[in-house]
């Protein structure tokens, strides 16, 4: 089975609480006990996992770059979810008598920005999130840490063709609302209750056009300052609450 490397105090924490089975081996700061780090290097113990106290400057090398917080761990690759799990998962929301409410992005290729979304989407509570296969960043060390633990929580869904699987959103019941520059309704004029699916574009480039062609509705942020447009993972945080508010009224 193939392994990557998770950096983090936040990543490690949701891997150990919600799936340690993945662990392999942790890798952690020579000398650094903290109220932080102890008790994640205390629960690999009870697990049995190995852990290995490294210099700073071989952690470093190890995470070849990456911000890793004082420990890192090699963990089994999760197994990647496509459109026949998001078919399961809209089948046991409707089972549950819950309205859907996913999150799509369509040409989101830096991994930074991914985990800033999927951070956004779990604290907004989203039960999934859909990329394409092409075209897109990967759920990569660098998405995982910027997520700071929601990659562990908030389900990603790869798919093979975006398009035809907004169609088959749409044919579950799901209403599919794209954003837009040149919308000409506001965030704050659309009502976002019920079945509802989120798609965000690539920061300049927007949606594919056959993406915004399969969107039952477009929307735009107003913008009232000089720049025409918001970092994707900031935009996205800004629509998802204001879905959020609107579907707590309701």
């Amino acid at each position: 089975m193939s392994s990557e490397l998770a950096y983090g105090i936040h990543s490690l924490s949701a891997i150990i609480e919600r799936e340690p089975e993945r662990l392999i081996e942790i890798y952690a700061l020579k000398g650094r006990q903290d109220e932080r780090i102890s008790p994640l290097i205390n629960q690999a113990y009870s697990l049995g996992i190995s852990v290995q106290f490294m210099s700073r400057k071989a952690l470093d090398d190890k995470s070849k770059g990456e911000q890793h917080q004082g420990i890192m761990a090699r963990v089994k690759a999760a197994k990647q979810k496509d459109e026949n799990d998001l078919g399961q998962l809209l089948t046991e929301l409707d089972k549950a008598g819950k309205p859907p409410f996913l999150l799509v992005l369509d040409g989101v290729t830096d991994p930074h920005n991914l985990g800033a979304v999927i951070r956004s989407a779990d604290a907004a509570g989203v039960d999934g999130v859909v990329v394409p296969k092409d075209k897109s960043a990967k759920l990569n060390a660098t998405a995982r840490k910027v997520a700071c633990g929601a990659a562990e929580v908030v389900p990603l869904f790869v798919v093979t063709n975006l398009s035809r699987t907004l169609k088959s959103m749409q044919q579950e019941g799901v209403w599919v609302i794209g954003t837009a520059g040149e919308a000409e309704q506001e965030l704050y004029q659309v009502k976002f209750d019920g079945p509802l699916a989120l798609v965000m574009g690539a920061e300049g480039s927007g949606m594919r056009r056959l993406t915004r062609e399969n969107c039952d509705q477009l929307v735009k942020i107003p913008m009232a300052g000089s720049v025409s447009s918001l970092n994707v993972s900031v935009a996205t945080g800004v629509i998802l609450f204001e879905a959020v508010r609107q579907r707590a009224v309701n």
